[in-house]
């Protein structure tokens, strides 16, 4: 049997747009638009190809900026595509969901992805010095320099696992005798910020009566005893003025400043087993004293640094 052209020519065509049409009716998934992006360091470039110096090298900078950050951001954008919670802060998620267990996944990649950035946030390439007012506030609070560094360092080289040291200010009010500034300790994760767990119990929560139900979120407490604690509250300044942060109960209201982060993965690569002490002491000599200080006068890195879901430029 002959075959026309014509005839031989409808299988190849058939083929072509059964190839085309894909393309052209499905659009792949990987072109749509991610909310959450990697942060864009102010050194990232040099960062990127040189590392930092005497902190990091390029490899370890790669691992524990550039490919986990990414990490991060990728679970996010995962957990959070399609929801109400797609284009929200990190810290905004963190705190949302910070007493939520059905949310464990998405509370612990938001405060990560928030914490990893304010620690990497500032770190500088050289050396930068405090200014004479900071110092002034580090002795006020820690007696002296050296006693600051010694401690601090001290309490993130005992860190038993992964988690963040952070220099915080105690926001008023608190007591006349205690210092502005302090050290906090977050394990995992955990968020550094108010409203995000419990912090402190100034009562035995076992024994004493607290008005707290088990399992209760810091919320709803605050929730369940408006009418209580409702006398002078209302105000413009008031405990339950629009604005006002809901603490839980004991729980110290407090500006961030700086952290280290203590995860295995940032430092585990160039120091090794058992060389965490090293790595801390060479970060210190790479903080950015005048960011920390800028973050100081503006109310926290929550204030000076713009949300905590930048976009690279």
């Amino acid at each position: 049997m002959i075959i026309s052209s014509a005839a031989q020519r409808q299988p190849v065509l058939r083929a072509v747009n059964a190839l085309l049409k894909p393309s052209i009716a499905v659009r792949s998934p990987q072109r749509r638009h991610l909310a959450h992006r990697v942060p864009l360091l102010d050194h990232d470039a040099q960062f990127n190809s040189q590392g930092i110096p005497n902190l990091l090298s390029r490899e370890g900078y790669d691992i524990a900026w550039t490919q986990y950050h990414s990490y991060l951001v990728q679970k996010l954008n995962a957990l959070t595509a399609g929801t109400t919670d797609e284009h929200s802060l990190t810290r905004s998620i963190a705190l949302k969901y910070a007493r939520d267990p059905s949310k464990a996944a998405l509370f612990n990649y938001a405060s990560m992805a928030c914490n990893n950035h304010l620690f990497f946030s500032t770190i500088s390439p050289t050396l930068v010095p405090m200014s004479e007012n900071f110092l002034k506030q580090i002795n006020d609070s820690f007696s002296s320099l050296t006693s600051f560094r010694a401690t601090f360092l001290a309490t993130a080289d005992a860190l038993f696992g992964p988690g963040f040291v952070w220099l915080v200010r105690l926001k008023p009010p608190v007591d006349s005798s205690t210092p502005p500034l302090a050290i906090l300790t977050t394990y995992i994760a955990g968020s550094p910020f108010p409203g995000a767990h419990f912090r402190q119990q100034p009562v035995d929560m076992a024994t004493s009566a607290t008005n707290v139900i088990p399992g209760q979120s810091p919320q709803a407490y605050v929730l369940s005893n408006v009418q209580r604690s409702a006398m002078g509250s209302a105000g413009r300044f008031g405990s339950e003025s629009k604005g006002a942060i809901k603490l839980a109960p004991g729980a110290q209201d407090l500006e961030v400043l700086m952290g280290v982060n203590t995860w295995e993965h940032v430092w585990l690569r160039d120091y090794g087993v058992g060389r965490k002490r090293q790595f801390l002491e060479n970060w210190w000599e790479r903080i950015n004293w005048d960011l920390v200080e800028r973050n100081m006068d503006a109310g926290g890195v929550a204030k000076s640094t713009p949300g905590f879901r930048a976009i690279k430029r």
